[in-house]
């Protein structure tokens, strides 16, 4: 490959070279050019998604000690028992 650089003419050895950096220049700017637009279409089709169906705030439960406090019976209790149990059953299980 290198022979046959060095028999070109100077003349068209830097034509090539010119060519193919107009090349480079060229691909890398469409390249670039193509991932800005993206990017900003992407994020705008975010904004438009969030705007036509927001997301969903999760509920906030109140604490315990706040549940007891306003005088609220908590069933939790009994649920952390079974869901324990069904745990524990479940590894018991899995150790078989």
């Amino acid at each position: 490959m290198l022979t046959l650089l060095t028999n070109l003419p100077r003349d068209v050895l830097i034509r090539q070279l010119q060519d193919g950096l107009v090349l480079l220049v060229l691909g890398m700017g469409f390249v670039f050019i193509f991932l800005a637009i993206l990017v900003f279409t992407t994020k705008w089709i975010s904004k438009l998604c969030m705007k036509v169906a927001p997301a969903k705030q999760p509920e906030v439960k109140k604490a315990p000690a706040q549940a007891a406090a306003a005088g609220v019976k908590s069933a939790g209790g009994a649920k952390d028992a079974e869901i324990a149990a069904a745990i524990a059953a479940a590894y018991a299980k899995s150790k078989n």
